[in-house]
C-alpha cells in the first residue's frame, strides 16, 4: 500500500476527519499516534499534525519527536501542532484572553502564497483552543489573521512548514478541502491515485502474494465488510477460500436464512453455522456490555477453530476489519483512547494456529463500499446498513435471554421494515432499536401493564466516525410506535434517541 501522508495524532477528536478529507483527494493516508512515529518514512511525502485536548504549557503535554521530519519533508501543523511548533521554536504560546471556539472567518490573507490559492478573504473557518499564538516561530512568515486570532496561520521560512490554529478538516472551515489540496498537491506534490480501482488490484496483488497457495477461512456476517472482503479474496485466491457464516443467535429476525440466500449465484464457497444455543448459552447472566463483546468475541473464535479443524491444511483467518475498528481499538498515552473493544481487531489465542489476513484494514465504511461497487456486487447488498459484529446482546442493555432476543428481534423487524416500506431505509446510514432495562407502566385495554421500554436509533454518517441522528418524520414515528406496541407482546412503549455522535456513540453498548 502506497503511505503518502502521515498523520500524527495528539488525541483530537478531529484527527480522523483530517484523514477523510485527504482521502477524499484520492490520497491514502495513515495515523499513528504522535509517540509511535513510524521508524521507515521513506513511502511518505507529508506529514501533518492533529489538534489536541492538551495544552501545549502543561507539563504531561505530547511532546513529538519530529528530528526526521521537520525541515526535511512538508509538513501541516493543526492546531495543537501550529502552538507546538511555535512554543518549542522561539514563539510564545499564551492562555487566550478569549474563547476561541467556533465560527471565525479570515480578515487577513498574506498575498500569493499558494496555501491559499483559491481561498477567498473572509472565508469561514474553526476554532477549537483555549491558547493562543501570541508569537510566530523564529523565521515565522504569518500568512492569515482572523479579527481576534492574529496568527491563524503561519509557514516557516527555509522549511515546506505550514501551521494553522484552525481546523481545516471540519465542514464548517468552508474552503478547509480546498486548503489541505493546496498543502499537499500543490506543495508537497503527493500522488492522488487513491482510488477504488487502485485499491482492488493493489490489496489482490498484496493478498495473492502473502496467501499463495495457502488456504483461507472467513467468517461471513452478511454485511458490507465481509462481504466485500469474501469478494476481494476470491478474486486473489478463488476455491481456497472458505466461507462461514455462523448464527450467534444474536442476528435479525430470519437473517440466518436470508443472507445464505443473498450468496447463492455470488461464486463464494459459504457454508452455514447454527451455533446460536451455543452462544446463547455462554452469555447467560452476563450483563456488562465489555465481557458481552469478549465473549461473543472468544466464542466465534471457538467456532471458526472448530470449522478451521474440519478444512485441511487451513493457514489463514480473514476478517472484514475496517479502518474506524483499528483507530477506536488502539489505546496509547492519551490519543486514541479506547472506546469499546472491538471483536474482529487484535491477536487470535495460541492454541488457534492461523494468521489473520484483513484486506480491508486501512479503509473507512464508504470506501469499502466504493470498493464493492467496482467489484460487481449488487447495490441492494452494498446499501444495508452495518450491523454491529457482537449482534443485538449490545442493543440488549443488560443480561440476555432467549425472550428478549425474541421481543428485540420483532421490534427491529418491524422498525427496518418500516423504514423500507416509507422510502426511509436509503437516507439512513444505520437503524436499529435498543431493549432497555426497565418496564414502565402501560395500559391496554382496561388492563394495566407493566412491561418492556424499547428505544429507535437512526442516524446519518459518512464513516461512522461521528453521526448525527435522523429527523423522521413524526407520522413515521407515530405509525411504528403504534405496530410495535400493537405486534410485540412484551413491549408498551416506544422512545426515539436524538442523540449525536460525539458525545454519544452510535451503539448504546
Amino acid at each position: 500500500m502506497q503511505h503518502n501522508v502521515l498523520i500524527l495524532d495528539f488525541g483530537s477528536q478531529y484527527t480522523q476527519l483530517i484523514a477523510r478529507r485527504v482521502r477524499e483527494l484520492n490520497i491514502f493516508c495513515e495515523i499513528f499516534p504522535y509517540n509511535h512515529v513510524p521508524s521507515d518514512l521513506s513511502s511518505y511525502k507529508a506529514v501533518i499534525l492533529s489538534g489536541s485536548p492538551f495544552s501545549v504549557r502543561a507539563e504531561d503535554a505530547p511532546h513529538p519527536d519530529l528530528s526526521n521530519i521537520r525541515g526535511k519533508m512538508p509538513l501541516l501543523a493543526v492546531c495543537y501542532g501550529a502552538q507546538y511548533l511555535a512554543h518549542f521554536s522561539g514563539g510564545e504560546v499564551a492562555p487566550s484572553n478569549i474563547r476561541e471556539y467556533g465560527r471565525a472567518n479570515l480578515s487577513f490573507i498574506k498575498e500569493d502564497e499558494l496555501f491559499f490559492d483559491e481561498v477567498n478573504m473572509n472565508s469561514q473557518v474553526w476554532m477549537s483552543h483555549s491558547d493562543t499564538i501570541k508569537k510566530i516561530p523564529t523565521n515565522g512568515v504569518r500568512l492569515a489573521s482572523t479579527k481576534d486570532v492574529e496568527n491563524a496561520a503561519y509557514r516557516i521560512e527555509g522549511e515546506t512548514t505550514y501551521a494553522i490554529q484552525f481546523h481545516p478538516e471540519v465542514y464548517h472551515s468552508e474552503d478547509g478541502k480546498q486548503m489541505l489540496e493546496n498543502f499537499l498537491v500543490k506543495i508537497a506534490h503527493v500522488p492522488q491515485n487513491f482510488t477504488p480501482n487502485s485499491f482492488v488490484e493493489e490489496i489482490v496483488a498484496e493478498m495473492k502474494a502473502k496467501i499463495g497457495n495457502d488456504k483461507v477461512v472467513l467468517g461471513l456476517s452478511g454485511g458490507v465488510d465481509s462481504t466485500v472482503a469474501a469478494v476481494l479474496l476470491n478474486k486473489a485466491i478463488g476455491k481456497n477460500l472458505y466461507c462461514i457464516f455462523v448464527n450467534n443467535g444474536l442476528l435479525r429476525k430470519n437473517e440466518f436464512h436470508n443472507v445464505l440466500k443473498q450468496y447463492e449465484g455470488m461464486g463464494l464457497n459459504v457454508k452455514g453455522v447454527d451455533s446460536s444455543e451455543r452462544f446463547l448459552s455462554e452469555l447467560a447472566g452476563i450483563d456488562d456490555p465489555e465481557t458481552k463483546r469478549k465473549t461473543i468475541g472468544r466464542v466465534f473464535i471457538e467456532v471458526f477453530d472448530d470449522e478451521a479443524h474440519k478444512i485441511e491444511d487451513v493457514k489463514f483467518l480473514a476478517q472484514g476489519t475496517i479502518y474506524p475498528d483499528v483507530i477506536e481499538s488502539v489505546s496509547v498515552k492519551g490519543p486514541s483512547a479506547t472506546i469499546k473493544s472491538h471483536h474482529n481487531v487484535g491477536g487470535l489465542p495460541d492454541f488457534m494456529k492461523l494468521q489473520i489476513v484483513e484486506p480491508l484494514r486501512m479503509l473507512f465504511k464508504d470506501e469499502v463500499r466504493r470498493v464493492g461497487k467496482t467489484l460487481g456486487i449488487d447495490d441492494e447488498l452494498l446499501g444495508r446498513h452495518p450491523f454491529p459484529g457482537p449482534g443485538l446482546s449490545i442493543r440488549i442493555l443488560g443480561d440476555i435471554t432467549p425472550e428478549k432476543v425474541r421481543i428485540l428481534q420483532e421490534v427491529d423487524y418491524i422498525f427496518i421494515q418500516g423504514l423500507k416500506d416509507h422510502g426511509l431505509y436509503d437516507k439512513v446510514w444505520q437503524a436499529g432499536a435498543i431493549l432497555l432495562p426497565v418496564n414502565s407502566v402501560g395500559v391496554m385495554g382496561d388492563e394495566r401493564t407493566y412491561e418492556k421500554v424499547v428505544a429507535l436509533r437512526a442516524v446519518e454518517s459518512t464513516d461512522g466516525m461521528t453521526a448525527d441522528w435522523v429527523h423522521l418524520p413524526y407520522e413515521f414515528l407515530m405509525k411504528i410506535s403504534n405496530e410495535i406496541i400493537n405486534k410485540v407482546k412484551g413491549v408498551n412503549r416506544v422512545v426515539y434517541d436524538i442523540s449525536s455522535k460525539p458525545p454519544a456513540t452510535i451503539e448504546w453498548e
